[in-house]
């Protein structure tokens, strides 16, 4: 057994057998422990850290690779069915872990040589090099059992250097990857929701059952004792991070830019203290008071934040700000969104919004430019102009629905080059498949808020997995034109 465990998220790795058959032929064995050697150089090779317990043939090495999982808190397993194996082996081993298992049915080879081992001619090595191929024979029996004991699994099909079945792999690998990262993600909340939005409206006890995070409430009295205690010298440093990452606007004034930099070197204080890995704010405070100075010079700050994996929602939308980290952990980025307007003569929806934005997805440069107002907000100050890079995109939203439901919603979609309005918010261009009228239509018709989160690529399909781990539902978007 592997008990050297690399850092990083664990999952275990067993193989199933007979041990009966080990006496039976020779070296059958050995060669399945090879195969299984492989899978788990590929499984590391996707992002996780393998907890092999080797090759299980019995109740008793069964309950062996349990203890093991159980010492090292794995994840999930993956259960390599390297030949037949008895159904009570293989659930001892996973029953009290509680953890998903995904089931490898991985032969060998794409075919049987059926020329070459037929020409064996001795029926016992003929039996040993069938037995070497039957993972499809347990499949079957392994899904019954955890049909009737409500064990969560999947299964794989494929053979061991099947494209297609590591890329499902792979898939599994990055949304186990994800859960283990909202489970230790602690969102801060920041102030109030924007008074009137219904739909932003929030339930943290049921985003705390689903997702495993945690929820710190916020005093913006904090942030500002934290931004008092700010340097000069921390102050211009963060006007050089501003130089170094925004195409600062020669609008800008000195003034603004010393204000959003103290603002934002509090922002990361208030980040680190709490140890925060994502934030949902919005804030009003009284005018020319302490609180709407703060809260008027917050978005190249969170900005910031935001393309450094610290995703930050606007308008207290902690339910978007779920569906930013998600899209961040997934290496798709995650901006802070809505649809806007549409163009019929071009057939795309237009998305953007004011506020913080994920610059490290950016088309091109990212502009830090004054706004004489922010529209529907108090107070005026610097904003963020910028557009999603073009090419493929996923939408995502995390939905408090009906009858106490939470389901994640996604589209694939393309963000399209074409005229945006430069109006200091982002601003991009999506078409889909659907065509933008019918795609508006089934958005709005699955409830979302009206916010949500936008990344980089086709990532549905890691999405779903998501969701399943989660044991909620994904409902995805988009496809043909009805």
């Amino acid at each position: 057994m592997n008990t050297n465990i690399a850092k990083g998220v664990k999952a275990g790795l067993f193989g199933v057998g007979l041990d009966t058959y080990w006496g039976q032929f020779n070296g059958l064995k050995d060669r399945l422990t090879g195969y299984q050697k492989g899978i788990a150089a590929r499984l590391e090779a996707h992002g996780v850290a393998v907890v092999d317990a080797g090759l299980v043939d019995n109740p008793g090495s069964a309950a062996q690779a349990a203890a093991l999982f159980g010492r090292e808190r794995v994840e999930a397993v993956f259960l390599y069915i390297a030949t037949y194996a008895l159904s009570h082996t293989v659930l001892a081993a996973v029953q009290s872990l509680k953890v998903p298992v995904v089931v490898l049915n991985l032969q060998p080879v794409p075919a049987i040589d059926y020329k070459r081992i037929n020409a064996l001619g001795d029926r016992g090595k003929m039996t040993g090099e069938w037995l070497a191929h039957c993972q499809a024979c347990a499949a079957p029996e392994i899904a019954n059992v955890f049909n009737n004991v409500g064990l969560f699994y999947d299964i794989v099909t494929g053979w061991l250097d099947d494209d297609v079945s590591w890329n499902e792999i792979g898939l599994w690998c990055a949304a186990i990857r994800v859960k283990s990262c909202l489970s230790s993600t602690r969102i801060g909340i920041l102030g109030h929701y924007y008074c009137g939005m219904l739909d932003v409206y929030t339930d943290l006890t049921r985003l705390s059952a689903v997702f495993g995070s945690h929820f710190e409430l916020l005093e913006i009295d904090e942030l500002k004792a934290l931004r008092d205690e700010v340097t000069p010298q921390k102050t211009a440093e963060k006007r050089g991070q501003f130089e170094a990452e925004f195409d600062v606007s020669p609008e800008c004034s000195a003034g603004e830019l010393d204000r959003a930099a103290k603002t934002s070197c509090a922002l990361d204080a208030l980040v680190e203290k709490k140890r925060l890995g994502a934030m949902a704010y919005y804030y009003e405070g009284w005018a020319g008071n302490d609180h709407e100075n703060i809260v008027t010079s917050v978005i190249a700050g969170n900005t910031l934040l935001t393309a450094h994996h610290i995703p930050v929602a606007g308008e207290c939308e902690v339910k978007n700000v779920v569906a930013m980290k998600i899209l961040d952990c997934f290496g798709s980025g995650g901006s802070f969104s809505e649809f806007y307007a549409m163009d019929f003569n071009d057939d795309v929806v237009l998305w953007g919004h004011d506020g913080p934005a994920h610059a490290a997805i950016a088309q091109g440069e990212v502009a830090l430019v004054p706004l004489p107002v922010y529209h529907g907000k108090p107070g005026k100050g610097l904003s963020i102009q910028m557009s999603v890079q073009h090419g493929p995109v996923t939408f995502l939203s995390v939905v408090q629905g009906p009858g106490g439901s939470t389901f994640l919603l996604c589209a694939e979609g393309e963000c399209v080059p074409g005229p945006v309005l430069e109006i200091g918010n982002t601003n991009s261009r999506y078409r889909f498949d659907s065509g933008a009228r019918e795609f508006v239509n089934s958005w709005s018709k699955a409830g979302p808020a009206h916010h949500c989160a936008i990344g980089l690529g086709h990532i549905a399909g890691k999405i779903e997995k998501l969701a399943r781990l989660l044991g909620i539902e994904c409902r995805k978007i988009g496809g043909e034109r009805g």
